[in-house]
């Protein structure tokens, strides 16, 4: 007799940089989430799916919870309560360098009323012998009802450990989406979100984190994607940086932009970039909701 059908929503909290982008990458095979060591990268909510013979897992990699300073902020931590309304399961993750008093605060904030597993990650850059076992030890103690799996979403130790216990704690039921989806946002939300990881990459200090992102244009021909996009950002001093002396900045980020679009898409582009200074965008609704911050 076959095992049951099972579907559910998994939902990935944690604070920023704790690995929750990674995770998902690993899990779904796929470089569906940008990724960058500096924090904050995910501003949305975005859903990863998972189909399976006998089940589909609905994942949601949902911003770092931090405290707002701005009204972006505040759109990111909107995500990040929707996200618990409808979790069958969460994992949390937390870096198991971190101190455990940061991770005091996300349970504080969160106040789960739903099964959790949590992954200690980044256990690959703990170097001191028998210290992994003695922390999972210590979360375990403070939090006997979760499963504490140790792992490092970056090297992918543990990672195949993850679904069968989720399947353990998700209920019987039909799938959500058809077996095709990798995700719920359409094809241009991928394509912004390559973009600013290549914004990530290039520029430093404050520049990605005043930055948005936004497709103008997508047309798909029948020998290559043409692809219009302009980059927002908040002072017409980091107009300049971007675009670099005699334009060397902004033509780097087009070709690492154009090479990441084409490896997503597996199709040819031709990319153009436009930046565009929007004073304080980051507090603005209407900005906000044209930017695709809609909760």
């Amino acid at each position: 007799m076959s095992a049951p059908y099972k579907s559910g929503f998994v939902n990935i909290f944690g604070a920023p940089n704790a690995g929750k982008s990674t995770l998902l990458n690993a899990i779904l095979g796929e470089q569906l989430v940008i990724t960058s060591h500096k924090v904050q990268t995910t501003r949305h909510r975005i859903l990863g799916i998972l189909t399976e013979e006998n089940y589909q897992i609905v994942f949601s990699d949902t911003p770092g919870i931090i405290e707002p300073k701005y009204k972006l902020h505040q759109k990111m931590m909107q995500h990040v309560k929707s996200a618990l309304e409808d979790a069958d399961v969460a994992i949390l993750m937390h870096d198991i360098n971190e101190p455990a008093e940061d991770f005091d605060f996300i349970v504080s904030t969160l106040k789960l009323k739903v099964p959790a597993i949590l992954l200690l990650n980044k256990i690959d850059l703990v170097k001191e012998k028998g210290k992994v076992e003695e922390i999972v030890k210590q979360y375990q103690e403070k939090f006997p009802n979760w499963v504490v799996l140790p792992v490092s979403a970056q090297k992918k130790k543990n990672i195949d450990k993850i679904v069968p216990m989720l399947l353990a704690q998700l209920p019987e039921g039909m799938p959500f989406y058809p077996e095709d989806s990798m995700s719920d946002r359409p094809v241009r939300f991928f394509v912004s979100e390559l973009i600013r990881q290549q914004i990530y990459e290039l520029y430093h200090e404050e520049i990605p984190y005043h930055t948005a992102v936004i497709i103008q244009a997508f047309e798909e021909k029948t020998t290559l994607n043409v692809i219009k996009a302009e980059i927002i950002v908040t002072r017409e001093t980091q107009k300049i940086i971007i675009i670099g002396k005699g334009g060397s900045g902004i033509k780097e980020l087009g070709i690492r932009s154009r090479k990441a679009i084409e490896e997503f898409l597996q199709a040819k582009v031709h990319l153009e970039l436009f930046v565009k200074v929007r004073p304080k965008w980051r507090d603005n609704d209407t900005y906000l909701r044209e930017y695709g911050y809609n909760s």
